[in-house]
């Protein structure tokens, strides 16, 4: 393989990776920010995670087309992974930040291959949502 099949093979994984990891922060934030609107009724929490799930688009729409032409998602060997169960709705809220933050933490390490200024970015979403965890997670 040449060098710059090689480089083009990392590129389409490393965009899998990111793709992936894109979704996993995005859909955990709207399901903790739902929870925040309406369980709990707390439209400031609401607003801040809004926030961050938009920051998260930002930082990614330049790349999002290449996203979308690498994503394989009929293939992809996470789709049979069972789900834990969830017992209430602090658990389900809990569950969905350890995502976010997971993901945010990959963002943050691969982004910086193929987004420039990217890692302080998500760097800066993964510490705000440790504090919104905390935040929502008391309320209950």
């Amino acid at each position: 393989m040449h060098k710059q099949d090689e480089n083009e093979a990392a590129d389409v994984r490393y965009m899998r990776l990111i793709d992936a990891n894109v979704n996993r922060c995005r859909e955990g934030l709207r399901v903790i920010e739902d929870t925040a609107r309406f369980v709990l009724g707390n439209g400031t929490l609401y607003r801040r995670l809004r926030a961050l799930r938009h920051s998260v688009d930002k930082a990614t729409r330049r790349i999002y087309p290449q996203m979308i032409a690498h994503r394989n998602s009929v293939s992809d060997t996470g789709r049979a992974l069972k789900e834990c169960k969830r017992d209430n709705i602090r658990a389900v809220a809990s569950a969905n930040f350890r995502r976010v933050e997971e993901s945010l933490r990959v963002l943050e390490e691969y982004g910086r291959l193929l987004i420039p200024g990217s890692r302080a970015v998500f760097k800066e979403i993964r510490y705000k949502v440790y504090n919104y965890e905390k935040q929502l997670i008391d309320m209950f």
